[in-house]
């Protein structure tokens, strides 16, 4: 006899349901439609990466009764592609459908202000913060936590909500620029580098990681993620012990990214955590026996966790809008020389069917295997001069 926490596998041929149409909804549902399951995408666009490619698009918000019944009314089980969807979602389909995460998850990583204060009390280190819960917080915030950076608490992602502060005088301007909503102060910390481990946990509490990630940011925005991470060995263990504890301490079901921190003497600061497959864990898809997208089915469907081994070293390159332009100054996108990059066959390219370039905008990404990560580092530096992508000559 299965247990509400044990629940039987859903056989594929049944629906399952996502809660969000962006291109992590697409892969997902790719990789659900691959195991034999169909996919129902809940998306208030009409036109979304996922809904898509979707057995039915569901076209309603997040938060609309109807549409929430009509996804229910078929999916036999329920997930979401972005961590800023309403819990209040996730708590109506959880009435009736098995629902991966859980809205009390998802709930705390919406919310820097919880989510720090989730971290600290079950021990994990993090850089040094405090609250700006008001404008007397901001004026009187510590000098110890400058230079920093205000965050605010909620509705922040890809270089989202934050602004820099150098002093004292920064931190009001920075409060009131955020438009006096809760906000977090936190220090900045000298960096090694910065990483990242997805870590999937399902049911009955069996725990996968994959292998760390070493990622590089331009203008908050993933920009390049290199696999495996050039940190120590004992360094990548622990980083994929504190993964692991994370989503324990979360009673985590599902597939979760947790981003940490290398200071200059080597601790690990957890800096987020995203309930959801994450970009730096693309390379998933083309560099190990399973992927992010494909674990978060497994653990939707109550099927057993794969295996996580990466086959060779990947190098993954974020693609935005900025280049379909022909520099900051042109109008008009173009397309840009995809046979050219395919003609390095150590490439994989995934585009993510968005019909309008915009600069900033996620348009796809590019990973590049070899038999050695400077082979990888060396195809990447390559592709990246070939489309114009910034700063790869610094690969």
């Amino acid at each position: 006899m299965t247990t509400k926490r044990e629940q039987a596998p859903i056989p594929p041929g049944q629906w399952l349901g996502l809660l969000g149409g962006g291109q992590l909804g697409r892969m997902f549902c790719m990789a659900a439609q691959g195991l034999g399951y169909k996919v129902a995408v809940l998306d208030p666009s009409a036109d979304s990466p996922a809904g898509n490619v979707a057995d039915r698009h569901v076209h309603a918000d997040y938060l609309d009764p109807a549409g929430l019944a009509r996804l229910s009314a078929i999916a036999r089980a329920a997930t979401t592609e972005f961590e800023n969807v309403p819990a209040s979602a996730l708590e109506f389909l959880a009435r009736t459908a098995r629902v991966s995460p859980a809205a009390a998850s998802v709930a705390i990583a919406q919310d820097r202000i919880r989510e720090k204060g989730f971290l600290t009390d079950h021990g994990f280190a993090v850089a040094p913060f405090t609250v700006l819960a008001s404008a007397q917080d901001a004026s009187a915030a510590d000098a110890a936590l400058l230079p920093g950076i205000v965050k605010s608490a909620r509705m922040g992602y890809d270089g989202k909500g934050q602004v820099r502060v150098a002093d004292r005088a920064g931190v009001p301007v920075a409060f009131a620029t955020m438009g006096g909503v809760p906000c977090v102060l936190e220090r900045f910390v000298e960096l090694a580098c910065e990483v990242s481990v997805i870590v999937a946990r399902d049911e009955r509490g069996a725990v996968a990681t994959w292998p760390v990630a070493e990622n590089r940011h331009r203008g908050g925005i993933l920009d390049v993620s290199i696999v495996p991470a050039r940190v120590p060995a004992a360094l990548a263990v622990r980083a994929r012990e504190v993964a692991t504890e994370v989503a324990a301490a979360l009673d985590y079901r599902g597939v979760l990214c947790v981003e940490m921190f290398v200071t200059r003497d080597g601790a690990l600061l957890v800096n987020e955590i995203a309930p959801r497959p994450h970009n730096s864990g693309h390379y998933t898809v083309d560099a190990c026996v399973t992927s992010q997208f494909e674990q978060q089915v497994r653990v939707l469907a109550g099927l057993p966790l794969g295996d996580t081994r990466q086959h060779e070293p990947a190098v993954m390159v974020n693609l935005l809008g900025d280049l379909w332009f022909d520099g900051p100054g042109a109008a008009a996108p173009r397309e840009p020389d995809w046979p050219a990059v395919l003609a390095h066959p150590q490439a994989k390219l995934h585009l993510y069917g968005k019909a309008e370039p915009r600069r900033g905008r996620k348009m796809g990404h590019v990973t590049c295997l070899a038999p050695t990560l400077d082979e990888a580092l060396g195809v990447a530096r390559a592709i990246g001069a070939t489309l114009g992508v910034p700063g790869a000559d610094e690969l």
